[in-house]
């Protein structure tokens, strides 16, 4: 069984940064493809950054140019890097990553909350 533990989220003031950490342990053999999630209050689920299995990422118009999502493959770790947050941003984030080469997504975290705020 594989999960996965995110950290790193808090309270920012508008303009700042943050760095998300999702922690992969268990039976895992290799991470396929990988995603950022995030949910606010009364919206639905939406994807802000995700990579191939290869490690080519994609973005939400959104965030494009604002985060940066990487992958640690030995050490089974996906990161988000957040800049220039923004009130909107605040949300739960989560991360999701696929265990096989298929693009798929296996497993997904608890999530961690992002607040954007002065």
């Amino acid at each position: 069984q594989v999960q996965l533990v995110e950290s790193g989220g808090g309270l920012v003031q508008p303009g700042g940064s943050l760095r998300l950490s999702c922690a992969a342990s268990g039976n895992i053999f290799r991470i396929g493809v990988t995603a950022w999630f995030r949910q606010a209050p009364g919206k639905e689920r939406e994807m802000v950054a995700n990579t191939t299995t290869g490690g080519m990422a994609s973005y939400a118009d959104s965030v494009l140019g604002r985060f940066t999502i990487s992958r640690d493959n030995p050490n089974y770790m996906v990161y988000l890097q957040m800049n220039s947050l923004k009130p909107e941003d605040t949300a739960v984030y989560s991360c999701c990553i696929g265990l096989s080469p298929a693009a798929e997504y296996d497993v997904c975290g608890q999530g961690t909350q992002v607040t954007v705020s002065s």
